[in-house]
């Protein structure tokens, strides 16, 4: 029996872009899909430039989020994956493209290793206008991807982009968005599967195009909203707690973290890692210290960089 991908496609107020974002799917070279496009409450035309292809392809399905989900990106994912009816699930934004050889390639991958849980690919991005000059090579390199990556993976030394992964249907029996967040709930998500200890494959090729706008969740996130920001040091607190769960935290990530801290004073991120880290006194210590220090270490870097350049 030949696997089937289900897309979920949250969308809300992106009648400008979201055709263009389904024209990529349509075009796929890979044909057994379906697509659940899950409106979270658009206040402009979008089911009405929608009805076009929705009575052309029944691959396309649109509905509106019901109540039973929070409103925003995370309940609308989870009301499309309890929807979801393929073997397959990969997660596509509604004003991105798709290459079309992006399911190809990442069934190939699922389907010819059995031990593997999710294919990741390389995600470039874009503004205005898409230059439709795809690379259709079948020739690229791969490499494994664990739990042993998950420092790279929030260092975003490894980049895992909420639109680069598809996973096998399984990941998600016992994992859902939190829906409180709003912001970096992928990431929240994501470490979550991976630290539980599931094992993927990367695909060193590009595969996915995202389009860059200040009307977008990072768009607005890297604008400064308050929602966002506040979301994220949410986020990064559940991540911590997580990997303390699973034993995976090191010095390193939580220096990261503790650095991060210190533009989330606001939000008390880092009184919150620590209570997420359950540490001892002197342990806590020793990062209150850290903490303290930090400011000063890192402008004598900064000033210690300018000086050598």
């Amino acid at each position: 029996m030949n696997p089937k991908v289900s897309i979920i496609m949250a969308t809300y107020n992106r009648s400008g872009y979201i055709l263009e974002s389904l024209e990529s799917i349509k075009n796929q070279t890979f044909k057994d899909w379906e697509c659940w496009i899950v409106d979270d409450g658009s206040t402009d035309d979008t089911h009405k430039v929608l009805r076009p292809i929705l009575d052309k392809d029944h691959r396309f399905k649109y509905v509106l989020r019901t109540p039973d989900y929070v409103k925003g990106l995370p309940g609308a994912r989870n009301y499309g994956l309890d929807l979801a009816k393929g073997d397959y699930i990969i997660f596509f934004d509604d004003d991105d493209i798709a290459h079309p050889q992006n399911l190809e390639l990442c069934v190939k991958e699922l389907t010819k290793d059995l031990e593997i849980s999710f294919c990741r690919y390389i995600r470039g991005v874009f503004k205005g206008d898409f230059d439709y000059q795809f690379d259709y090579t079948r020739a690229y390199d791969t490499f494994y991807i664990d739990k042993h990556d998950i420092n790279k993976i929030l260092k975003n030394e490894l980049q895992f982009n909420s639109c680069a992964v598809m996973w096998k249907r399984e990941c998600f029996y016992n994992n859902r968005f939190q829906e409180n967040l709003m912001f970096a709930e992928e990431l929240e998500l994501y470490t979550r599967i991976i630290s539980s200890g599931l094992k993927g494959i990367s695909i060193k090729k590009c595969l996915f195009y995202g389009r860059k706008h200040l009307e977008s969740n990072t768009g607005e996130f890297h604008n400064k909203d308050a929602i966002r920001r506040a979301s994220f040091a949410d986020a990064i607190q559940l991540v911590v707690a997580n990997l303390k769960e699973k034993d995976l935290v090191s010095d390193d990530i939580v220096r990261y973290f503790i650095q991060i801290s210190l533009k989330y004073k606001r939000y008390n991120l880092f009184e919150r890692i620590m209570d997420a880290l359950e540490l001892t006194s002197f342990e806590k210590l020793k990062w209150q210290l850290f903490y303290w220090q930090l400011p000063l270490r890192l402008l004598f870097y900064k000033t210690k960089k300018k000086l050598l350049n």
